[in-house]
Order: structure tokens, then sequence, then C-alpha cells
């Protein structure tokens, strides 16, 4: 599961191009949690970590404090965070993280990237039961633990995958709901976090010849080149280079 998704998420950052979308999404991503849990990191368990991810992404220190003062300024408006889910090319299914001031926009944004790739939006709960919510953290192994005793240890945290990367880092993923107990773990345990995210990681994969991958391909870099969409996760195998 952590490999293929580590590798698609590589290929999307390909795909951008450049980091400015990538700053973007963090940027609101920060906003989010500010408004959520406060401006001071130290209180702000979430925000602790997307701060950890904007230095990860070599995002400038100067844009994450511009978001923090956006998100405390009366003057900005809210985002909301929206899901939308549907059917691309071939039966792929879809699912469309956004966060959004004008849900308006988004919802005829998205449906229209839907209905030129020959899909179409669905309803809420169309799609979501085939995706896992998960949560995920990279972090740098400073005690230089053993993973096969660590992934014991950490299992009563609900992980239930861990792997070592070729620069020696570790990923772990855990249910949606573990995150903060993870992260407390980590911290207490006085591990360097990289990087925290939530994902949806779909329970099975279809695969598709070349041509059909080229049409949901197409729906994908439609739906991410969009401003307000955040994440973008699909049923369609892939293929591993």
């Amino acid at each position: 599961m952590g490999r293929a998704f580590e590798y698609r998420k590589a290929r999307k950052f390909k795909r951008w191009g450049n980091m400015a979308r990538t700053f973007t999404k963090i940027g609101k991503e920060i906003e989010i949690a500010v408004k959520a849990g406060g401006p001071d990191p130290s209180g702000n368990t979430r925000l602790r970590v997307l701060i950890q991810n904007a230095k990860a992404e070599n995002m400038p220190k100067e844009n994450v404090e511009r978001a923090i003062k956006r998100a405390i300024s009366k003057d900005t408006a809210d985002y909301k965070e929206m899901i939308y889910e549907g059917y691309g090319p071939h039966g792929i299914a879809f699912l469309v993280e956004t966060a959004t001031d004008n849900t308006t926009r988004t919802v005829a944004n998205v449906r229209n990237c839907f209905n030129k790739s020959g899909g179409s939006l669905g309803t809420s709960g169309s799609v979501a039961f085939l995706f896992d919510h998960k949560c995920t953290f990279k972090f740098a192994n400073t005690k230089n633990a053993d993973p096969d005793e660590l992934e014991l240890e950490m299992i009563d945290l609900g992980v239930d995958e861990l792997y070592v990367d070729e620069e020696g880092n570790i990923t772990v993923y855990a249910p949606f709901d573990a995150y903060g107990a993870v992260q407390k773990f980590l911290e207490d345990n006085g591990f360097e976090i990289i990087s925290g995210e939530f994902v949806r990681i779909p329970t099975d994969t279809k695969e598709l010849s070349a041509e059909e991958r080229e049409s949901v391909e197409k729906l994908i870099e439609r739906l991410e080149e969009d401003d307000d969409v955040t994440n973008v996760y699909h049923t369609m195998k892939e293929e591993e280079e």
C-alpha cells in the first residue's frame, strides 16, 4: 500500500511541474488548521506538522507566515473542505478533496472535469467506501530504532504498515483517527517528523490498457489543475517504474 501510494504522490508532483500548486495547497491547509486550532504551533498539533510539511517541500518561511496571518485576519474568506465523488472513464472511481471559499464555483468546475472526460459526478458516499481513510507520517530515524521493534511498539496506536525508504527515513500508516496519537508518540520519543498528512488508499484497483490509462490520466490532470482541488484519489492501478 505505502510504496505504491508514495509513487503515485511523486507522479502527481511531477505533473504539476512546479511547486506553486504545492505551496498553494499547503497554504490553504495551514489557514484551515489555524482557524480550527489557533496560530501557535506549540498548542496546535495539526499546524505543527503542516509547518514541517512546508519545510519538507522547500516552501519559504515567509509563505508560511503569510498563510498564518491570513487565517487570523478578519478580512479573509474561510475555506471549507469539501469532498466530491464520481466515476471517470472505464469505471474508475474518483474521490476529489477540495479547499474552497466558493462551493458553487468548485462543484461546477469539478462536474465539468468529469463531463469532459466522459465520467459523471456522483452523490456523497457513492465511492467513498472504496477507499480507506488513513493518516501517514514520514520521520527521520534519529533514535536508530530497529524498524521491526518500532512497528510492534506502534501497533497499539493503530499503525498497520511501516517501511524504510532508501534514505533510512521511516513511513507509517494508521487509521485516520489515530493521527493525534501517532504524532504524540513520535514527538514524545524524539523522532523528527518530516511530514504528516491524511490520505485515502483504494481498497482495490483496476488495471487498464495504455490507451484506457491515457483517458483517465487526462481527467486526473484536469482536476489537479483546478486551484480549489487539494487531492485526487482514484482506483486505477498505477504502473510502477
